[in-house]
């Protein structure tokens, strides 16, 4: 016999059963917003003429057997290319950095670094890597 979720729902009610079963739901972590004055040189301009002139960049989660998982991604804008990606468990500046390591293009040709400016991105392992490249 197939049943659809909501018939066994309704008859999971009638008969006043409750399942073990959960989903494993995200949980939004709070944290500090960083209020940095700092000028909006991209201004939404994302049409790039040139490759490697502006790189973006964001974390996201993704759920992997069950746990989450944090990946950065690095992307020329000239081309949507992701030029540099990494994964972990922790949302931290080490990921930011190792993704900077898995570019193959030298990171001295970009001119501009344009991310949300989390706390991931904003501390000293990254500025390392932008004065280092004058970026």
């Amino acid at each position: 016999m197939i049943l659809s979720r909501r018939k066994i729902r309704f008859l999971m009610i009638k008969n006043n059963l409750v399942s073990k079963y959960t989903k494993l739901k995200y949980r939004n972590h709070k944290t500090m917003v960083n209020n940095d004055q700092i000028s909006n040189v991209l201004n939404r301009q994302f049409n790039n003429k040139k490759p490697n002139e502006v790189v973006v960049s964001d974390l996201t989660y993704v759920q992997v057997g069950g746990k989450w998982h944090y990946i950065c991604l690095l992307i020329d804008l000239f081309n949507r290319e992701i030029i540099g990606y990494n994964a972990g468990q922790k949302k931290t500046a080490e990921l930011v950095q190792q993704a900077f390591h898995k570019i193959t293009r030298p990171l001295n040709k970009i001119t501009l670094f344009h991310t949300d400016r989390g706390n991931e991105f904003k501390n000293k392992i990254v500025d390392e890597i932008l004065i280092t490249f004058n970026i």
